[in-house]
């Protein structure tokens, strides 16, 4: 019995060490990225104002892709401002900064010309913005998605945010991607979103039709959905919804890795694969596919750039090439797959997207906008610098440690 209760008292002491090992290695990273950020100031990095380039895809529709904040917003903001029926409007993260200011006005003066707005935000993605930034008038329709969604806080139904982006207007036109409403974002972050007009549009007026009318909090009668558009294969869109437990991003990036044939282009602003998405990849690069990724050098969650690494040596001695963007925060999630098949959405590769939040994602088969999503991929690696396996062996020892201590904490991430 006390040499029972000796192994316990061990076990426990084991684990207390462990756990006040990991809180010390996040608390002083945390503490060197605030100073870095400090000590680098808020100077905005000089970059070229990329202008949209469209596709159109065989279903008819339109497919323009965006790579620079600032010219996104100005183009969402003149949909807004000419919308005449319906404004659907969902973002993870809406600051209450100048930016901001210029879509909620847009949104407050859209109400009031008789256009129906609704407006879906995340609470929690929002808990350092004003209270009062966050209030609507009457006409406008807001949907706040809450701290706690449920009193089952345990259960998977009800653990995930909402961290999709999507806009819609008139049922015409709708948005996806990565970029969230801000200031910052509009010139300080690389990100990638996507304009589509045309029969996909029904895909993004469905979700988030779907998303307002079944949940429990809404205040208004149900949403009308725009009439069906077919069953076209060139464009999908794929949807997380924990309340359904349905995950198909996972799957949809499970199958596309499998069936690739010759190249793969990951852009990733915070990359934790699981075991099934590591192992594809690694096995991707047994058949002879070239794979290349690419991650922020130093994103805004440091504990996730950490976490991040501990996939790195397996990916490199397999022949990945990683690719570390030096610019600013590179915050897209895309992919493309031989030239062929490209994903643009609002899921990251880490278990907080693909088996936790809402999230949407789009499913593009079109050589001609893989071949743009390919330059773009090439552009940004012309900012990046690669890491070499020696360079990546050759890591100092205390680099190493901070690995080690960090590596259970990523099926949380």
């Amino acid at each position: 019995m006390s040499f029972g209760r000796s192994s316990r008292h061990l076990v426990r002491r084991g684990v207390l060490t462990v756990l006040a090992a990991q809180v010390a290695a996040v608390a002083s990273l945390m503490g060197a990225d605030r100073l870095r950020r400090l000590l680098r100031g808020r100077k905005i990095p000089a970059l070229e104002s990329a202008q949209p380039v469209s596709h159109r895809i065989n279903d008819g529709s339109v497919a323009t892709t965006y790579t620079y904040g600032e010219v996104l917003f100005d183009d969402m903001l003149a949909a807004i401002t000419g919308a005449r029926k319906r404004i659907l409007l969902e973002t993870y993260i809406i600051k209450g900064d100048a930016m901001g200011r210029r879509f909620k006005q847009a949104l407050i003066d859209a109400a009031e010309r008789g256009v129906e707005v609704y407006v879906v935000y995340d609470q929690f993605a929002n808990l350092v913005v004003r209270p009062s930034f966050l209030r609507f008038p009457a006409p406008v329709h807001v949907l706040r998605y809450p701290l706690i969604s449920s009193w089952k806080i345990f259960g998977p139904r009800h653990l995930g945010r909402d961290h999709r982006k999507i806009l819609v207007v008139d049922d015409e036109v709708a948005y996806v991607g990565g970029y969230n409403i801000g200031s910052a974002y509009a010139t300080e972050w690389r990100d990638t979103h996507l304009r589509i007009e045309g029969p996909a549009v029904w895909d993004l007026d469905n979700a988030f039709v779907d998303f307002w009318n079944t949940h429990p909090k809404r205040t208004t009668d149900r949403l009308a959905q725009m009439p069906p558009a077919g069953w076209r294969p060139e464009i999908r869109a794929h949807r997380n919804v924990p309340r359904q437990l349905m995950y198909p991003i996972r799957g949809m990036y499970l199958e596309a890795i499998d069936r690739a044939h010759r190249s793969i282009s990951i852009t990733a602003a915070y990359f934790i694969p699981d075991r099934d998405i590591l192992d594809a990849i690694l096995e991707a690069r047994l058949r002879g596919v070239t794979v290349r990724i690419i991650v922020p050098k130093v994103s805004n969650h440091v504990v996730t750039d950490w976490l991040s690494r501990g996939f790195y040596g397996r990916l490199l001695r397999a022949g990945v090439e990683i690719h570390r963007y030096t610019d600013h925060m590179v915050h897209a999630k895309t992919a493309t797959i031989d030239g062929e098949w490209t994903t643009i959405g609002t899921a990251n590769i880490d278990r907080l997207s693909l088996l936790g939040n809402y999230e949407i994602n789009l499913e593009i088969l079109d050589r001609g906008l893989a071949a743009g999503m390919e330059k773009v991929f090439a552009d940004d690696c012309a900012k990046c610098e690669q890491l070499s396996l020696d360079e990546w062996m050759r890591r100092p020892v205390v680099a190493r440690v901070y690995e080690a201590i960090l590596k259970p904490l990523a099926p949380l991430l």
